[in-house]
């Protein structure tokens, strides 16, 4: 029924930061071999980001691993500690949601997830149904189990601490609600990112003190953005989401620094471990061009989540647009409208929303960032062609048909 030890260890470790603690790790799959019982692998979804990423499908595509090894994948939707607001990697209090915000939300987290996990054996479920449930007494034991002290051996709440930044007792709460999710399930193994080492490993204390076997923790590493700095997210807006159309997934993943590469093939993709060491050694040879490589990292993320016919498409269309300097097949129409102020190129890019401002349109002109039918527009009084219809586009992707 299930593989090997050694071969599920190769396939567990690959990208893995770390593994708390690997023996206990290797003693569960070997009885789960022995007994033909399937580990329950646990993963917490935050339930106040509904639109996932490549970040998040990193641990996403730890956990199939797991769902094609044989295991069984267990997905907590956050819906009551949403209402709490994990403060993992903030410097103040997050705002927290409704409890009809933080369903919708995990139900659209759900559907976004099977885009990658397996249907088959994967459960959902809302952490309310157990927490919601605990009276003020069974809190108050629950927070008995741990010391302030503890909590703040947590990097940012040390930091909030030290800074005189307010740090609200409910915060305290997230943790010690996290692990109760890892009681309720009887989790054998939690996934997460480096940033949620500290709850993680909340969840094994308070799995004991209830008198059961600790879960294992396994460490995944965070995925750098577009812009090659920081963590990807869509409020610095250097993501790539994996419900874009295609285009859109193939002309950022070109975007990526060169020394990005090899980790999205490695966290982001399902690339064979045999390839990866081939695009390694590419890597490092001089002669090989990076680009080539980002090429068929971009090819394989929209055959991910498309098809590889989607791909090529996409692929196509970007060399039409940026090396064969031509138009897509189909781009979006206006009609102008002069009494909605489109009568000069100004008021065209703000009407068109292409532009949020007349001040942003003529940054955009100054920058040679705006041509009319492929040729710049460098004055900003210029008068709009008579003719009945023209191409314009701003910037490197936008493009809009015009017609009188």
């Amino acid at each position: 029924m299930f593989p090997s030890l050694q071969e599920q260890m190769d396939i567990i470790k690959r990208g893995v930061s770390e593994i708390i603690p690997e023996d206990d790790l290797v003693k569960k799959i070997e009885r789960s071999i022995k007994t033909k019982k399937p580990l329950r692998v646990k993963l917490g979804c935050d339930p106040s980001r509904p639109d996932l990423h490549l970040g998040h499908s990193v641990v996403l595509r730890k956990l199939r691993q797991f769902q094609d090894l044989g295991h069984q994948a267990i997905l907590i939707i956050g819906d009551f500690t949403g209402m709490i607001g994990d403060p993992s990697g903030k410097s103040k209090t997050r705002p927290s949601l409704s409890l009809e915000e933080t369903r919708h939300n995990g139900q659209s987290y759900f559907e976004q997830a099977t885009k990658i996990l397996s249907t088959k054996n994967v459960r959902m479920q809302y952490n309310s149904d157990w927490l919601g449930k605990m009276s003020f007494t069974d809190v108050v034991l629950l927070a008995s189990k741990y010391t302030v002290a503890r909590m703040l051996e947590r990097d940012d709440f040390t930091e909030r601490y030290k800074a005189g930044e307010p740090i609200g007792i409910h915060e305290f709460l997230y943790p010690l609600a996290q692990a109760m999710d890892s009681v309720a399930i009887e989790a054998d193994i939690e996934l997460g990112g480096t940033d949620q080492k500290f709850n993680l490993l909340v969840g094994r204390d308070i799995q004991r003190e209830n008198g059961l076997e600790p879960q294992v923790i396994l460490t995944m590493p965070i995925l750098i953005g577009t812009d090659g700095v920081d963590k990807m997210s869509k409020s610095l807006d250097n993501y790539i989401g994996i419900s874009e159309p295609p285009k859109e997934i193939y002309g950022k993943t070109l975007r990526i620094s060169d020394n990005l590469i090899y980790s999205y093939f490695e966290l982001a993709s399902d690339v064979p471990n045999v390839e990866l060491l081939t695009i390694k050694k590419r890597l490092a040879d001089p002669n090989i061009n990076p680009r080539d490589l980002k090429r068929t990292l971009a090819r394989t993320l929209v055959a991910l989540y498309y098809t590889e016919e989607a791909a090529r498409k996409a692929e196509e269309e970007f060399d039409r647009i940026f090396i064969d300097k031509s138009v897509p097949d189909e781009i979006e129409e206006y009609k102008l409208k002069a009494h909605n102020g489109d009568a000069t190129i100004l008021g065209l890019l703000t009407v068109t929303q292409l532009a949020s401002s007349n001040s942003e349109a003529r940054r955009l002109i100054e920058q040679g960032g705006v041509s009319i039918d492929g040729e710049k527009v460098t004055d900003f009084n210029s008068s709009l062609p008579a003719k009945k219809e023209f191409i314009l586009k701003v910037g490197k992707r936008k493009f809009l048909k015009v017609r009188r």
